[in-house]
């Protein structure tokens, strides 16, 4: 398990833990202030086209962050489990060991940098849309 102690395992843990438990809280938070309904309530009153359009994308962007949290949420839940099973701290592709401190930064990494840095050279135009 990429030589970490048990110490560092049981802060890893704590770190992943504590995440999950604040993007929880902000789903919950954000799904149960009903920006929806401020925005259909805003909408209805509205009767300009660009206006509605505003309306929109503001209920895009609720859907986008919430998206982003319960994406970042699954990805926690798959650190925890790889924890649990052993399987936690090893590159995904060259299985070298991913370093403490980058796991501290970045609790959820399933790459070391070298890979990391590798992937988002090869992969980077498929995040960046085009029209």
């Amino acid at each position: 398990m990429a030589g970490l102690t048990k110490e560092q395992l049981a802060k890893l843990k704590r770190e992943l833990q504590h995440r999950y438990l604040k993007l929880q809280k902000e789903v919950r938070s954000e799904l149960g202030s009903s920006s929806d309904q401020r925005h259909i309530s805003l909408a209805s009153t509205l009767n300009d086209v660009g206006d509605n359009s505003v309306v929109d994308m503001l209920m895009d962007l609720d859907a986008t962050i919430i998206d982003r949290q319960v994406h970042e949420m699954r990805k926690i839940e798959i650190s925890l489990n790889n924890l649990l099973g052993n399987n936690f701290g090893n590159c995904i592709d060259c299985s070298e060991k991913i370093g403490f401190d980058r796991l501290m930064a970045f609790p959820t990494a399933q790459r070391c940098i070298t890979c990391q840095n590798r992937h988002e050279k090869i992969y980077a135009h498929e995040s960046n849309p085009t029209l």
